[in-house]
């Protein structure tokens, strides 16, 4: 006796391909460096705690002293490395800020 052949239902559609990690890192890094760069969270992002504790004492002592100025430069930093980490290729941004460990600009 033969039995009738059984449904098997279709596979699964493909999983949409990941985001890189640079990429994502990236992107993060580049905003936080455009809106908190003052206070050197994107530094602390990456890894650069010895940057970022310099940023945000500079941002928090002597701008404290110099009525703002400190935290204006640090701004001014912080908006410059966020445009240049937006502007790097994942592959320029990986090699550079997380193999390389390039601190500043």
């Amino acid at each position: 006796m033969v039995s009738p052949p059984e449904h098997v239902p279709p596979p699964p559609p493909p999983p949409p391909p990941p985001q890189s990690s640079s990429e994502n890192k990236k992107v993060i890094a580049g905003i936080l460096a455009i809106l908190l760069g003052a206070l050197g969270i994107h530094k602390f992002f990456l890894g650069y705690t010895t940057e970022g504790i310099i940023m945000l004492a500079v941002t928090l002592g002597v701008g404290g002293v110099t009525c703002g100025t400190g935290a204006g430069i640090m701004g001014i930093v912080g908006l410059i490395e966020g445009i240049i980490y937006l502007t790097k290729s994942d592959a320029e941004f990986e090699q550079t800020y997380v193999v390389g460990r390039k601190p500043w600009f």
